[in-house]
């Protein structure tokens, strides 16, 4: 079953913000993703350097 009224025009208007709201929210999440990848890149290591590692964890019986 269909609406048995619709106006596209007027549809189109009311969900505009919502529509915005959406946009916006994509646009600040990409944002915040190349921000994270440009710390990770930032923090990388330079070659020749050996990566520092946590020592293993030893665990005794006792």
């Amino acid at each position: 079953m269909s609406a048995p009224s619709t106006n596209v025009e007027q549809q189109s208007k009311r969900h505009r913000p919502a529509i915005w709201g959406i946009a916006a929210a994509g646009v600040f999440v990409a944002i915040l993703f190349f921000a994270y990848l440009a710390n990770l890149a930032a923090q990388g290591n330079e070659p020749g350097e050996t990566a520092e590692t946590p020592a293993a964890a030893t665990s005794t019986d006792g």
